[in-house]
């Protein structure tokens, strides 16, 4: 059994921002592969589906970013999952838009959804799917920064980590993650 969580923020008014990036690849996964995700439970929206006799769970926790970890240790805790099985895929200020980075473990570097979800599971060692949203310039706070839509120059490289990401989270499903990171984190 396999666990792709999305973070991001509840509500249309979060939808297009750049935290709510694991959404978005969460959303475009689901559209590609035919699937629906309108189950609510554990204070989130998932659904269970089957890959190649796989288990896959997919969750968009709808605690807000700073309680991701609140929604998924109640669904690790249902579903039986270790830390090992789940992967998170979130925005990252230190990548450059277009660009997506996966390890198998870290710090929180300042995401205060990560920072919740280890707090929560008690351990720094799960799967990430980190995608790029670049940092601000000029004198924006970083919270009104990853608040802020794209700008038009950004949605190119966006849609191709957005398309990457989606990938990368395909090829989890089926491929150890150590496979998944080399072939991905090459390019």
């Amino acid at each position: 059994m396999k666990c792709i969580v999305g973070l991001g923020n509840p509500g249309k008014k979060y939808a297009k921002t750049r935290h709510n990036i694991g959404f978005m690849i969460l959303d475009e996964l689901v559209k590609q592969n035919h699937w629906s995700l309108e189950q609510t439970k554990f204070r989130g929206i998932y659904t269970t589906e089957h890959v190649n006799g796989e288990k896959i769970l997919l969750l968009k926790p709808q605690t807000f970013m700073n309680l991701s970890g609140e929604s998924l240790v109640q669904f690790m805790n249902f579903f039986d999952l270790e830390a090992d099985d789940i992967l998170v895929v979130y925005d990252d200020l230190d990548l450059p838009p277009g660009k997506i980075r996966l390890r198998k473990k870290g710090g929180h570097g300042g995401h205060n959804g990560i920072r919740n979800i280890i707090d929560h599971l008690g351990t720094k060692e799960f799967n990430r799917l980190r995608v790029g949203v670049g940092r601000p310039d000029g004198p924006v706070s970083v919270v009104d920064y990853v608040l802020g839509t794209f700008t038009k120059q950004e949605q190119a490289p966006v849609a191709d980590s957005i398309d990457a990401a989606v990938k990368a989270c395909e090829a989890w499903m089926t491929q150890p993650f150590n496979e998944v990171m080399n072939d991905f984190n090459a390019t």
